[in-house]
């Protein structure tokens, strides 16, 4: 059965839903199963009832908040197309500034050991493994359903020298040192409402909140990676836009040399990190 309604009037329609047109035509296209030069190629043609009846279901969960990443099981990220389901967080572009400036710390060509700690959907560790196919790149999850994910993005991005293993943190990296190491931690402060709002109602708690003043795992990470670092090798973080004092602070605290703290596209601090020295002190993890 078709419907009288063309491409163009359900995307108009969606604004009644308040649905952005953006996001509008990414559900229609999930939809239809087409691309986004044929929506707006076939912007007159009319649409088949079935198929309007799940653009409008998919409009109306989007009204309520969920996640159109979640919705569409994927999410782009670097060069990258990614799954991502409610068991990872949904990457963001503000975190392509981190793997800026991991690249940077990666020569071209060099066989590099690179770990991503809380590796969620793989999107840190597979964006530089993308970059730099000669680097060896050790990613991390506590979350066997997140490993699970970037597993398989991994397969899906012939990037075969991303390993992943299961564990806290360095808890599964005793005895190995690498040239980096990079996160995008919890780091959202446990009371902050911000996490019953929007999309992060959806995504998973303790990928989002780290204690009290949202430092916890940003501590865990400097305290353990001395011990985890070769002389010379940096760790970098994100962080919230008002925590790149605390986090200059923490790392030159604990021995670390030249800590700095980089801005995204936004202006805001997002990025921090550091260089392990001979005369940094040794970790406790």
């Amino acid at each position: 059965m078709v419907s009288t309604t063309p491409v163009r009037e359900l995307l108009v329609g969606a604004a009644a839903c308040g649905v952005e047109r953006g996001e509008a035509e990414l559900l229609l296209m999930h939809a239809l199963g087409v691309d986004r030069a044929w929506l707006f190629a076939h912007a007159t043609d009319p649409v088949d009832v079935s198929t309007a009846q799940a653009f409008e279901a998919l409009l109306q969960r989007r009204a309520q908040g969920e996640p159109v990443a979640y919705m569409l099981g994927r999410r782009g990220f670097w060069n990258l197309d990614l799954e991502v389901t409610p068991a990872t967080l949904i990457p963001r572009p503000e975190t392509e500034r981190l793997v800026e400036l991991a690249l940077q710390r990666m020569p071209e060509g060099v066989p590099v050991q690179v770990a991503d700690l809380g590796t969620g959907s793989g999107a840190i560790a597979l964006a530089l493994a993308s970059e730099r196919p000669q680097a060896r790149v050790t990613a991390v999850d506590l979350s066997m359903q997140a490993l699970q994910v970037a597993r398989r993005n991994a397969v899906a991005h012939d990037l075969p020298q991303v390993e992943f293993l299961h564990g806290d943190w360095y808890q599964p990296l005793a005895g190995r040192t690498f040239d980096l190491i990079v996160s995008n931690p919890p780091y959202i402060e446990r009371d902050d409402i911000h996490v019953r709002q929007g999309d992060l109602r959806f995504e998973p708690l303790d990928a989002l909140v780290s204690g009290a003043d949202g430092l916890d795992a940003i501590r865990t990470l400097i305290a353990g990676a001395a011990r985890h670092l070769r002389d010379g090798g940096w760790l970098l973080f994100e962080h919230g836009w008002n925590q790149g004092e605390a986090a200059r602070r923490l790392l030159v605290d604990a021995g670390f040399a030249d800590a700095f703290t980089a801005r995204d596209l936004e202006a805001r601090e997002r990025v921090s990190g550091a260089r392990r020295t001979a005369a940094s002190i040794s970790g406790t993890l």
